[in-house]
């Protein structure tokens, strides 16, 4: 994808990689894109300094870049393979898109927040990722291009929200932080058949709230 990094980022983000596979991250190819992906194109200049910290940071509209191990948990909970439609709802910064497209994914995103699906835009094709990205909302998911191999969801929901699970694929999986807006335990729903579902619910965490019909008002 380029030069368009220093060593010393280059040196950031191998050490964040080594912190995540420390804390249990055991998908290579996940801690690979993180060894590549440029956080710091995708935080305010004024907090470049602090992009290789394992912590969730503003982008403004009130919020926030994942903490990079939230994001590395997800991915590897998606369990992407290379050619697989993956859809995120919630672009935010465009990270975990590029986290996705590096990772080969077909990649479809849905952000609520104008300014922040230009920002996204113009920062992802700069650095020569170009996923299928929707300006709209993002709990309804994006049923023009369903059914998707894999859905993540980077705010917390209050339910599952059903038009996601609808637009599974066979043997897709979605992965979703559900519960009240203070805490929420992250879900994965692989669905088995045309009308079975496997639910797994795993660690907690705390997400911005996902807003929309099917999600916070």
């Amino acid at each position: 994808m380029g030069n368009y990094s220093n060593r010393k980022h280059k040196q950031r983000r191998n050490a964040l990689a080594d912190k995540l596979e420390k804390r249990g991250i055991e998908d290579q190819n996940v801690l690979a894109a993180i060894r590549e992906i440029p956080r710091h194109e995708f935080v305010d200049t004024a907090l470049e300094d602090r992009a290789y910290e394992d912590t969730a940071l503003p982008i403004g509209a009130g919020q926030t870049i994942s903490q990079p191990y939230t994001v590395a948990v997800q991915t590897e909970l998606l369990q992407v393979k290379k050619g697989e439609k993956i859809l995120e709802i919630g672009t935010g910064s465009g990270y975990q898109a590029a986290i996705l497209c590096e990772m080969g994914a077909d990649v479809y995103s849905v952000e609520r927040q104008e300014k922040l699906y230009h920002t996204a835009k113009e920062k992802l094709h700069r650095l020569g990722y170009r996923p299928q990205l929707k300006l709209g909302d993002g709990t309804l998911g994006w049923s023009a291009y369903a059914p998707y191999d894999g859905i993540v969801v980077t705010a917390g929901a209050p339910v599952v929200p059903e038009d996601l699970v609808e637009q599974l694929n066979i043997g897709g999986r979605l992965i979703v932080p559900v519960g009240n807006q203070n805490s929420q335990v992250m879900v994965r729903i692989t669905r088995v058949s045309e009308n079975e579902y496997d639910e797994e619910r795993l660690q907690h965490f705390k997400f911005v709230p996902l807003i929309g019909e099917k999600g916070w008002d």
